[in-house]
């Protein structure tokens, strides 16, 4: 079918909530780029929202799929276990920076993750209150959109949201909010809200994903870490867009050098396939009782196959490594579009979580969302998907698959340049 005739086919059928904005329907697609149903070649600099880092259909998991497929494709494994799950919660246990021997639970989603790592620290602690961060995004399911730190458009249409969750602010000193400032506010909820012996745990994302791709140091990390000792709550670190290679290491947290409690990651887990995972300090995770995690689908046969060979891949390919090199060459165009362009600012990267924020005055900060919607538009025009995010709408990111070829990388970025120029006009300089 035609992409004119699919999208008739998703206004007539695909609920408006759920039905994406994009005219153009993928067809197939290999690494970094994407051909339509139409047959228009796309470089996709989104993955998937970061679930792609070794790139679309990795031989290697593909391989692993297939062959899964011949076997086993469905038990549930509360009722029939099988080699993947073990095999995946071993790997996992041994590669996940979590205080103690690790233990795992395998779910669907990262909000299916995330809702786990609550019940589990609930459980843990005989508490019933959970703290995030203002800007911080965590699923949509009821208890992840009450956790979120940003209403629209996650859940301004659904009434109510559940209790007992608390927000503190995140460190964004770009924005104003020092590191003091925020320990200051995390200390007032804990103050004014939520009273520590009530509260099971801090859930936070070493790097905002959708809040903008802002890194939280080392120290402020570290005083999260202290403040749950003191109080007997959990931390719970939520790298479903940040693990798995994207900031240069396994998991963001590992640049802290801090151990959680808890560590929740899905996305680029299996390559596409869907799966997450909850891997916490022994002593947790066995803190409910029997069958009370779990799912008719969590840990999926399929799905197990393809983290394992998404694990066997980043051992034989450097993924890690591939993924610094990555954050420096997109650093070095950043730094190259802040000198060029009056609009461009704030340019990031830890490994290769990469972002800059469109700016209609620089010494103000002042975000400027409607350009970073048109820029994501005239770049699909011209054959780049690209993504936009933040609190203020105003971030551009990246996440492009770290394998992805040197040229098709340089073709998107100035596919990129392209489009700031005739959005903005040329360069402030030459």
């Amino acid at each position: 079918m035609t992409n004119a005739e699919l999208n008739d086919l998703k206004k007539r059928y695909v609920a408006n909530g759920a039905a994406s904005p994009a005219t153009q329907f993928a067809d197939h697609a290999e690494n970094a780029l994407i051909w339509d149903a139409d047959g228009n070649r796309i470089i996709d600099f989104a993955g998937g929202i970061g679930v792609l880092n070794i790139g679309h259909r990795h031989p290697k998991v593909v391989e692993a799929v297939k062959a899964q497929l011949d076997k086993v494709m469905h038990t549930c494994q509360t009722v029939m276990p099988y080699e993947g799950y073990v095999k995946v919660a071993e790997k996992l246990s041994q590669i996940s920076p979590v205080r103690g021997h690790a233990k795992v639970m395998l779910a669907n989603s990262g909000a299916e993750a995330l809702e786990n790592a609550v019940k589990i620290a609930r459980a843990a602690t005989g508490k019933n209150n959970v703290i995030c961060f203002d800007g911080g995004y965590h699923g949509r399911t009821f208890m992840t959109m009450a956790m979120n730190g940003k209403v629209a458009p996650y859940a301004a249409d659904f009434g109510s949201m559940p209790g007992n969750v608390f927000r503190a602010p995140y460190p964004v000193p770009y924005h104003g909010v020092s590191e003091d400032e925020a320990l200051r506010g995390l200390k007032m909820t804990l103050k004014t809200d939520a009273n520590p012996r009530d509260t099971a745990a801090i859930v936070i994302e070493p790097v905002l994903g959708e809040g903008g791709f802002y890194p939280a140091s080392a120290s402020f990390l570290k005083a999260i870490r202290e403040i749950c000792d003191e109080h007997g709550m959990l931390m719970i670190v939520d790298e479903v867009q940040s693990g798995f290679g994207r900031t240069g290491k396994m998991f963001a947290i590992e640049h802290s050098g801090v151990e959680p409690d808890i560590i929740t990651m899905a996305k680029s887990m299996a390559d596409g396939m869907p799966i997450s995972a909850v891997v916490g300090t022994d002593v947790h995770m066995d803190a409910s009782g029997p069958n009370s995690l779990g799912g008719t689908y969590t840990g999926s046969p399929v799905s197990c196959a393809a983290t394992l060979a998404v694990l066997e891949v980043f051992e034989e390919e450097n993924i890690l490594e591939k993924s610094q090199a990555l954050g420096e060459k997109l650093g070095k165009r950043f730094a190259k579009w802040q000198q060029a362009f009056d609009c461009v600012d704030n340019g990031r990267h830890l490994g290769s979580m990469a972002a800059l924020d469109l700016v209609s005055d620089k010494g103000s900060h002042t975000p400027n969302a409607d350009l970073a919607a048109a820029l994501c538009k005239r770049a699909r025009e011209k054959g780049l998907v690209l993504l936009s995010c933040g609190l203020y709408g105003n971030t551009i990111r990246f996440l492009m698959p770290v394998t992805i070829e040197d040229e098709v990388l340089e073709e998107g970025l100035d596919i990129v340049e392209a489009s700031l120029k005739e959005l903005v006009g040329q360069p402030a300089t030459a």
